[in-house]
């Protein structure tokens, strides 16, 4: 796919140089930084996953139940605030 992208000139020369030195096209090079760039946010990302505790199904029950009993103490105050303001 064709696309167009505007780089700083001294990062468009200092590219140009890079690829030229590694005997490769332009087009490749970037390509392979895009690739790479998304390869290392994908890694990240799966990492951070397998750090996280994990939650039996009762557990996450539990703290289902307070968030919606914590909603509706929040509405009730939200209404007591609305029918006191003058």
């Amino acid at each position: 796919m064709k696309t167009t992208i505007d780089l700083p000139d001294p990062l468009f020369r200092r590219a140009k140089a890079t690829a030229a030195v590694r005997g490769i096209t332009l087009k490749s090079l970037i390509s392979n930084a895009v690739e790479q760039s998304l390869n290392v946010e994908k890694k990240d990302w799966r990492a951070m996953l397998q750090h996280l505790p994990r939650v039996d199904k009762e557990t996450l029950e539990t703290i289902r139940q307070r968030v919606e009993e914590s909603d509706r103490d929040d509405i009730k105050l939200q209404k007591q605030v609305v029918l006191q303001k003058p």
